[in-house]
């Protein structure tokens, strides 16, 4: 199977919709589409140049979150993919087939939309950053099936962390968004999903995001954690921003 695109959506409950839809917004110099879906749940963020990668979607009173969205042309060919690598079918919605990977982390299979283009990096007057990673956050007992199913299912370059193990890394040049597996210490129930930045100067993004609302939640040698308003963690890495 081939994925035509990635996108990230970035779900929230309606009490903190707007709020969190406004930050992300700020983050990432985008511009808020109007709501689409049965119930006005979807929308989209959309960057000044290249094609559209981060949503946001209302979940009413459901759950906080991220999830992928992975457009394909042949669904019949990606079920069945994701199948045989341990995924199950979850809700079927015509145009959105909603499937779980082995460790439980809710994903959707939808029908190309014609994106191309991933945005260049935002430069905000010194240093530049852009949302370009998904760090899929697995638990010790299911990193093996986990990370076999996402490399497996997204055919992929897989490379596996140099010094810190329990990194491997799945890109593609042609995507917006490459994937990080991470092996957590300790057990979780669902394998989840949060957002990486890449940015060239982490200090000067920090102090841009705690401006915007967001909150300090630790810092590390090479990534700073943070937690959005309405309630996402969510990290900013050294790495330089890679897409575009």
């Amino acid at each position: 199977m081939q994925i035509d695109w990635i996108s990230a959506f970035v779900d929230v409950p309606a009490a903190a919709h707007q709020r969190a839809a406004g930050f992300w917004c700020a983050v990432t110099g985008g511009e808020l589409s109007p709501a689409r879906g049965d119930h006005g749940q979807f929308a989209t963020i959309e960057p000044a140049q290249g094609d559209a990668y981060l949503r946001v979607q209302n979940t009413g009173t459901g759950g906080l979150g991220v999830h992928l969205d992975l457009q394909v042309a042949d669904r019949s060919a990606a079920v069945s993919r994701a199948v045989e690598l341990g995924g199950r079918e979850h809700t079927d919605y015509g145009d959105v087939l909603v499937m779980t990977s082995p460790g439980g982390m809710r994903f959707c299979l939808v029908e190309p939309a014609g994106a191309a283009v991933a945005p260049p990096a935002r430069d905000w007057g010194g240093h530049s950053s852009a949302v370009d990673q998904v760090c899929i956050d697995i638990a010790p007992e299911l990193h093996e099936a986990e990370s076999a199913f996402w490399a497996g299912l997204t055919g992929w370059a897989h490379t596996p962390g140099r010094v810190r193990t329990e990194f491997s890394r799945l890109a593609s040049p042609d995507q917006p968004l490459q994937l990080l597996l991470q092996r957590l210490d300790e057990p979780t129930p669902l394998t989840r999903a949060h957002l990486d930045l890449g940015c060239s100067d982490v200090e000067a993004e920090t102090a841009r995001h705690l401006r915007l609302g967001a909150k300090l939640v630790r810092r590390t040698e090479h990534w700073t954690v943070l937690t959005a308003p309405g309630g996402h963690e969510y990290c900013l890495t050294d790495r330089p921003p890679r897409v575009g």
